[in-house]
């Protein structure tokens, strides 16, 4: 059976860049739901269209178009053993959805971590927040800045700090986050499968902190 596991976390917690890592040490594939809307929109695909009218009016996209975004990119090849989803379910409706879906492909979410840190944590770590002009690499002005200010070590592009990454707007958007994601943190523990993982940790530490969780939960 494959194995999917969702991944929780407010913004600056570093659930983006523990993502890529649990991708790379277990072989599953990840699946970011913001990746996904950019995709389909870049590439104009039926998908993309369809929410891009959403979109358009002001409208939020519905459930089932984003379903069928998952769904389109959980059937491709290097999904066959599974995947980390990122950034979607986001309320309980959606994990009903994503637990109907999932059964197309004989699979269940089968652990949910949830990486957690204080909000004046988050907020000085989103905040931070640089970012490539060329290719969107991530620096941070305090934990890992580049090694010549406002120019990325890897293309050498300008590195900028987008407006959403800005104090007023990240501690926004942390608050909403918590508030809006606090029923499918519920469900989730109901259904006994969250993990909380400490975020104040060293990214190794993190990593090694979920790893051994999903080992113990047989994800």
């Amino acid at each position: 059976m494959p194995t999917y596991i969702v991944l929780l976390g407010p913004p600056g917690v570093g659930k983006g860049t523990q993502a890529r890592i649990l991708s790379e040490e277990t072989g599953l594939a990840h699946v970011s739901s913001g990746d996904l809307f950019r995709e389909n929109l870049k590439n104009q695909t039926e998908l993309g269209n369809l929410a891009k009218s959403f979109m358009d009016k002001g409208e939020l996209v519905p459930d089932d178009v984003t379903i069928s975004m998952i769904k389109d990119r959980v059937s491709r090849p290097d999904c066959k053993a599974g995947a980390i989803l990122d950034g979607f379910p986001r309320t309980p409706a959606q994990a009903d959805a994503l637990d109907v879906m999932l059964k197309d492909f004989s699979g269940i979410v089968n652990a949910v971590p949830y990486i957690t840190a204080a909000e004046n944590i988050l907020v000085e770590r989103a905040s931070g927040r640089w970012t490539c002009r060329a290719q969107g690499h991530i620096y941070h002005e305090k934990f890992n800045p580049p090694k010549q200010a406002g120019v990325c070590d890897l293309d050498g592009s300008e590195v900028y700090q987008r407006e959403d990454d800005k104090v007023e707007t990240v501690t926004k958007r942390i608050r909403v986050y918590i508030e809006q994601t606090m029923p499918l943190v519920d469900y989730y523990r109901k259904a006994g499968k969250l993990i909380e993982i400490d975020g104040t940790q060293a990214v190794e530490d993190v990593t090694k902190a979920l790893l051994r969780a999903l080992k113990n939960s047989n994800a």
